[in-house]
């Protein structure tokens, strides 16, 4: 615990350093609210931040910096999410007031509206298996051996999957798979796919074997990750390096799954720097909530910026797109 006075300082240090990305000065803490001791003082309790691991100095003429302790210190004092400015609580609004028919699609958007509304690159986690049930399915052709699986979930949202055969599949096949498909899955979640059910018919056990398969395939897959802002990390970070250690990360989703439910299982909002464990952005930090339908965690989402990060804002802006999304997703 600080002491008040410094604890001040430090604020004042954290929020002109976001501010500015420049060393902040005793001269810059003192035109700064809320701290209203001389420049002297100001100097004094600075030295004593840095023997504590909270600042450092980058040159002997130089303001201070800080460091992750720093961050995590700040965060801790925020007490949670703030309020979301009205400009953006309403780009929210009119985004999820919208129609989205299509998950990925609507998931897709949703990680380009966080990304937009942080000026940071966003993830948004997919549903997991065990929060769809199936509302309906249905077969549609598109060629001899050719057709699309279309899965409407309980909640409105819409899957679709090209399915290919090797032989060639006719029109009455695909209408009396899509009703024995109907018989195995409509109620079911897809993380509870059963066996293929025998029909008798060897052109339609093959389009019922070939759907549940696939959907059995994709039950076993992680959480699909959809990214937004990728053209937004050369802005964000300013080391040619570090940009391209976020963008491989950033590629690779089964690090970015991992990531976000390493976060969310150890209890954090906020991950700074090497909190989240991952060294290729040691540099960065991640703030993350999870989102629920009817009332159970089903997904999450996160937005990713350098530790220098408006973190007030960040935590705003990602809850209230986790509320109004699981929101979206229960209802449909």
């Amino acid at each position: 615990m600080l002491e008040d006075r410094k604890a001040a300082i430090l604020r004042a240090v954290v929020k002109e350093y976001v501010e500015s990305a420049h060393p902040v000065g005793s001269g810059r803490v003192a035109d700064r609210s809320g701290v209203d001791v001389s420049t002297a003082t100001i100097r004094s309790e600075l030295v004593h931040l840095e023997e504590e691991g909270y600042l450092v100095q980058p040159h002997t003429s130089a303001g201070r910096v800080p460091t992750e302790k720093a961050y995590r210190f700040f965060v801790d004092g925020l007490g949670g999410p703030g309020r979301l400015e009205a400009a953006d609580s309403e780009q929210v609004s009119a985004f999820f007031a919208r129609s989205h028919n299509e998950l990925e699609g609507m998931l897709r958007d949703t990680s380009t509206l966080l990304s937009d509304l942080t000026g940071s690159p966003a993830v948004v986690l997919a549903p997991d298996r065990d929060h769809q049930d199936v509302r309906s399915i249905q077969l549609v052709g598109l060629g001899p051996h050719l057709a699309l699986l279309v899965i409407v979930m309980a909640n409105g949202t819409v899957d679709k999957q090209a399915l290919e055969f090797a032989d060639e599949v006719p029109e009455s096949a695909l209408a009396i798979a899509t009703a024995h498909l109907s018989g195995a899955m409509v109620g079911r979640r897809l993380s509870d796919v059963p066996e293929a059910p025998a029909t008798g018919d060897p052109a339609v056990d093959s389009v019922v074997g070939v759907a549940l398969g696939l959907l059995a395939d994709r039950a076993a897959d992680l959480e699909e990750a959809f990214v937004g802002g990728t053209s937004r990390v050369a802005g964000v970070f300013d080391n040619v390096t570090l940009v391209r250690q976020v963008l491989d990360v950033l590629e690779h989703q089964y690090l970015v799954v991992g990531l976000i439910r390493d976060i969310l299982d150890r209890g954090l909002s906020v991950a700074i720097g090497t909190e989240h464990r991952v060294e290729p952005l040691a540099e960065c930090s991640l703030v993350v909530a999870p989102y629920e339908i009817d009332g159970d965690k089903a997904g999450s989402i996160a937005v990713l910026g350098p530790t220098r990060m408006d973190y007030p804002q960040a935590l705003a802006t990602v809850a209230v797109v986790s509320s109004r999304l699981g929101n979206h997703l229960t209802e449909g």
